[in-house]
């Protein structure tokens, strides 16, 4: 699961990247605009993975909780 997030978030970054730069979005052109409802449900799954990743911070490398000492 943690792989999928990852993967996720590195195409989000991209299309970030390329919105940033270029004035292009990739997830846009591809799936027919961004009100595309293929593009919204893309754009909901990064924003998904965004939130969950964040559960990242607070766990160690094995996936279990990392204790203050």
């Amino acid at each position: 699961m943690r792989n999928f997030v990852l993967a996720i978030l590195i195409i989000g970054a991209i299309n970030w990247g390329l919105i940033g730069f270029f004035q292009y979005d990739l997830i846009a052109s591809i799936f027919g605009g961004q009100l595309a409802i293929i593009s919204r449900i893309i754009y909901a799954i990064v924003g998904l993975c965004g939130l969950y990743a964040i559960s990242f911070y607070f766990t160690g490398k094995s996936g279990n909780a990392v204790s203050a000492s």
